[in-house]
């Protein structure tokens, strides 16, 4: 049987849920704390370390830089994991005031590679949340993959279960226009269907991929 193009995939995901406007955040600022507070937790818990940042008038880089490690972990609680999220966003924090002066056009200027390599060196940062922080908060052209995009490509059977970040990554980009929007709403849309549909325990018979899934179509999960 000839193999779905993604871009076809990418359609029919657009149909079901329509435009994202993903990433959500009112600046910069907002999308870059929301990026690293998401590690491992449900988008509503980094919503509600959002809001208690905002109350406190800390919701940008510059203000979370002047606070104490526990003053930060105390209002993330709920993402989970917040003592080590407060550590990354403070070292996040101050490696930004420290190479770019608060300034993201500065930042996320130059060759991809190299600012991709320099955002990995920073610890507690891995491939999912740079590249989240690149393609939402930077606006530069990298395909974020997660755990929702990992399961979607094996069950449509594209690629092997135990692909790497990297080999996932280059599947797709090699397969979709090099266009930033794109590449922001079908990471979007993935996370919807998995979410929604293609759940662990997925619920098949409501999904507009059926037909063209691998897993789907052998009723794998009836």
């Amino acid at each position: 049987m000839k193999q779905t193009k993604l871009t076809d995939i990418y359609r029919l995901l657009l149909e079901l849920y329509g435009n994202r406007g993903w990433w959500p955040g009112e600046n910069q600022d907002e999308i870059a704390i929301g990026a690293i507070l998401a590690q491992s937790v449900a988008w509503q818990n980094v919503e509600k370390a959002l809001r208690n940042l905002k109350q406190r008038g800390v919701c940008s880089l510059a203000k979370l830089a002047e606070l104490e490690q526990d003053e930060l972990a105390a209002l993330i609680v709920p993402t989970l994991y917040y003592n080590q999220k407060a550590e990354r966003l403070l070292r996040f924090a101050r490696y930004f005031q420290a190479e770019a002066g608060y300034d993201f056009a500065r930042l996320f200027s130059g060759e991809i590679n190299g600012l991709r390599s320099r955002l990995l060196f920073l610890k507690g940062l891995g491939p999912e949340t740079v590249d989240s922080l690149l393609l939402y908060a930077g606006d530069r052209l990298v395909f974020v993959v997660d755990a929702y995009t990992r399961r979607l490509l094996y069950r449509l059977g594209l690629t092997a279960e135990k692909a790497s970040y990297d080999e996932l990554q280059d599947y797709i980009c090699r397969r979709i226009p090099r266009d930033l929007a794109l590449y922001k709403d079908f990471h979007a849309q993935i996370v919807c269907l998995c979410k929604d549909i293609c759940k662990a325990k997925p619920r098949c018979g409501d999904c507009p991929l059926r037909e063209v899934c691998q897993a789907g179509r052998s009723g794998s999960f009836d």
